[in-house]
């Protein structure tokens, strides 16, 4: 019996192939069979196609067949981000040119554990990274800065000047999260998390696994976080200079909101605390012309959480934590001589173990440096601008129709709505009924003491017509 092929060396291109074949047409059927955005029939009909499909799922015999029937299944079986009535989560359809840079690193599978597994990827890790990083804090652009009003003392320094930072890559923003956690308790004793109602819940969680007291939670009553309770928090709260840590969001999970991060970061300069801030969602504004001056005063933190499979249209995994000051990273430190042996660093051999707590990484950084690399931030920052300009359609179309109601207009590309006096129980009804059906795929949000249906519009080929039908579905599963 051969050995089956493998998907590098010297046939492997030749290997992948037909296989390619294989898999794009097995996905082509399966949409087909799928045809909508998500399967009809709920839990228990996927659960049953996805069992008769695998039958054995450790045969004693190999089935030659099982790449396309599993591929048609999953693709059946998924909920596509790339179909406009797909809209319930920060789950964007991947570019295609991501996704086959992608295909790469798994046929070569670097591991970026040590320079010997991955030496032209560690160095591209590196470069993206820091061109990533100095993107975070450069601070704003000179069309739109205005002069700093900090104090140069203060624990978060001028805007103007230079910063020497990098970024490390993550699984997204619960790692990276996890990671500014860990680098702050380090960097202080005594850490303490001081985060807003709205923070996101791998933050307190990432206290818990951390070992760090309880956090103290500030209100966040318009859905972003309240600078006057935060200066209440931070004045009453004992400790000494940098050890509480300050979470800030831009782009909050139910609404898309930005914390003020210019004031917080003047109370975390006046108070003496360390800032962290949470973008995994909204730091793609950064890439926009239109919609990068929103981010004002996320180059004063410490830390910055920022995941590219949100608005950036990556495949999962391409998340990263930017780190103003590199030399904070030295408490990820670990020596395994395997790995990292003190001669060969000394002799040149570049040490990537400081660079995740991880040890096998994949190289998801090709993915992220091609696409840099073929559309550039004009055309990152257009389908930034294309896909908020959607979010601003639907909040008109929903302002002008009598049976909805919204919640707010769109900070970046998420709306909340709801049919007009509905009661909770409707609403979580409809979106039941919509998932169930197959039809649509909105998500759910509860702020103001009310439930309201969310749309995440993250697909940049979504037209009006698409916006249009999906409130039209909505209309037709509401109770009158």
């Amino acid at each position: 019996m051969s050995s089956p092929p493998l998907a590098s060396g010297p046939q492997g291109p030749h290997a992948l192939r037909p296989l390619l074949e294989t898999v794009l047409d097995a996905l082509a059927e399966g949409r087909q069979a799928r045809g909508g955005p998500l399967p009809a029939g709920g839990p228990q009909a996927v659960a049953a196609r996805v069992r008769a499909t695998v039958g054995d799922a450790l045969p004693h015999k190999g089935d030659p067949d099982a790449l396309r029937h599993l591929v048609r299944m999953l693709a059946e079986g998924a909920a596509d981000p790339a179909d406009p009535l797909c809209a319930a989560h920060l789950h964007c359809p991947p570019l295609a040119v991501a996704t086959a840079a992608d295909l790469a690193a798994s046929a070569l599978n670097p591991s970026l554990d040590s320079w010997d597994q991955a030496p032209a990827a560690s160095e591209l890790e590196a470069l993206v990274t820091d061109a990533l990083a100095a993107e975070i804090y450069s601070g704003p652009r000179a069309s739109d800065r205005a002069p700093s009003t900090v104090d140069t003392g203060s624990s978060a320094p001028e805007t103007n000047e230079p910063h020497k930072s990098t970024a490390l890559v993550t699984t997204g923003g619960t790692e990276s999260n996890q990671l500014a956690l860990l680098l702050a308790r380090e960097a202080h004793s005594g850490t303490r998390l001081v985060c807003g109602a709205n923070a996101h819940h791998s933050l307190t969680r990432a206290a818990w696994l951390l070992g760090l007291p309880e956090p103290v939670v500030v209100p966040a009553p318009a859905g972003t976080l309240d600078p006057a309770a935060l200066d209440e928090a931070l004045t009453e709260l004992p400790g000494p200079r940098g050890s509480l840590l300050v979470a800030a969001t831009a782009g909050t999970t139910d609404a898309g909101l930005i914390d003020p991060l210019t004031d917080i970061a003047d109370l975390c300069a006046a108070h003496g605390a360390r800032l962290h801030i949470d973008a995994a969602y909204g730091g793609g504004l950064l890439f926009s012309e239109r919609h990068h001056h929103r981010l004002h005063g996320i180059e004063r933190a410490h830390t910055v959480t920022l995941d590219l499979h949100k608005l950036g249209w990556q495949p999962a995994a391409a998340g990263l934590l930017a780190v103003r000051d590199p030399h904070e990273l030295r408490a990820l430190h670990h020596h395994a001589d395997y790995l990292n042996a003190d001669d060969d660093t000394e002799a040149g051999l570049p040490d990537l173990l400081g660079r995740s707590p991880r040890t096998t990484r994949r190289p998801d950084i090709l993915k992220i440096a091609v696409t840099l690399k073929t559309l550039g931030r004009d055309g990152l920052g257009a389908l930034v601008d294309q896909v908020c300009a959607h979010a601003q359609e639907l909040a008109r179309l929903i302002q002008a129709h009598p049976g909805f109601e919204l919640y707010d207009p769109p900070t970046i590309s998420t709306v909340l709505f709801r049919p007009a006096e509905a009661s909770d129980d409707t609403v979580a009804a409809i979106r039941r009924t919509l998932l169930t059906e197959g039809r649509a795929v909105l998500g759910r949000a509860a702020l103001d003491g009310q439930l309201w249906l969310k749309a995440t519009l993250l697909n940049p080929h979504t037209r009006p017509g698409d916006l249009a039908a999906l409130l039209k579905l909505v209309e037709g599963h509401t109770p009158r």
